[in-house]
């Protein structure tokens, strides 16, 4: 499929550059702490074929997906918006004279991202930027799961456990109120001290978070922090193989809870807490309380590009704040 050249600044691109308010352009700055060439490497697959209506370069619609995280938009409305305001024209590298992608568009390109593995691939290159930038402090490692609702109709209790829209969403509880959900668990591992999503997984909501703690391990650094629900005798094995702290919390396990272990869990729950943020951010800036497909393939690409999203934005505040 060929692609369309755009991003060739006219005089219009030209006078209305000089139109600056003077303010802070966060998404200049972001563009500028970022390699994009290696993204645009790992992207050149896609539309890579000579037949077929011009495509948009892949890098091009990359940054419109991240867009479209930073400001919580749907496709339609992001559509619009990308019409409209010049910063993001600027940012996702589209000229006053070029055409903006539709809503459709922008639909099918995030489709082929869940594709072999390659938003997968998008995440793991931006985590070797910020640790190449020194971004990723490796004090800790905070390990935590949160509920997220389906966008599907929860089933009814004579429809049985499971949805005939969303086949990969399940029932599951939730920590924080203890009572049945229907949809996912997103799992993160997050850097203590920066905040960084170094890690992440999306499951079905029935499974429990000790079964995919070993995947979060893989980019676990110093003391690995989590709450009651990771406490197991095979975890605090793993982490001991890698060298790494055990600052899990204690449950009870057919026993009361010595007053040190209490006290322990106590001091524990003060850092851990930081993770929580991660989740408030996600659910509430980001708008996703509530999974927006019906896969757990789609949800994956759509949890990993708020990743992306959240890691680039917190990028920027660490590298300007004093």
């Amino acid at each position: 499929m060929p692609r369309r050249h755009v991003g060739q600044l006219g005089f219009m691109d030209a006078a209305v550059s000089r139109r600056g308010n003077g303010g802070i352009d966060a998404l200049a700055e972001i563009g500028r702490l970022v390699d994009w060439s290696a993204f645009e490497s790992l992207l050149n697959g896609l539309h890579a074929s000579p037949r077929g209506e011009a495509a948009y370069p892949p890098l091009v619609m990359f940054k419109v997906l991240l867009l479209q995280r930073w400001y919580g938009l749907s496709d339609p409305a992001m559509e619009a918006a990308l019409s409209d305001r010049l910063s993001f024209m600027r940012f996702a590298g589209l000229s006053l004279e070029d055409r903006t992608p539709d809503h459709t568009t922008i639909w099918r390109f995030r489709d082929l991202l869940g594709g072999a593995g390659l938003i997968e691939r998008l995440v793991a290159e931006l985590d070797r930027q910020l640790a190449a930038a020194g971004a990723v402090l490796r004090q800790g490692t905070l390990i935590d799961a949160s509920l997220v609702t389906s966008a599907a109709r929860r089933p009814r209790l004579e429809e049985g456990r499971e949805s005939p829209v969303d086949a990969d969403a399940r029932f599951g509880t939730s920590n924080e109120r203890g009572r049945y959900e229907f949809g996912y668990k997103v799992h993160v591992a997050v850097d203590l001290g920066s905040g960084l999503v170094r890690a992440l997984a999306v499951t079905p909501a029935n499974l429990q978070e000790i079964q995919v703690a070993p995947r979060l391990l893989e980019a676990a650094a110093g003391t690995v922090y989590g709450d009651r629900g990771y406490d197991s005798d095979g975890l605090r094995a793993s982490l001991a193989q890698r060298g790494l702290g055990d600052g899990v919390m204690r449950r009870r396990r057919g026993r009361d809870l010595t007053p040190a272990d209490t006290d322990r869990n106590h001091a524990l729950s003060l850092t851990r807490r930081a993770v929580e943020g991660v989740f408030g951010t996600m659910k509430r800036t980001y708008r996703m309380g509530r999974m927006r497909a019906f896969s757990l393939a789609r949800n994956t690409v759509d949890v990993s590009l708020f990743t992306l999203a959240y890691n680039l934005r917190r990028w920027r505040v660490l590298a300007t704040t004093p």
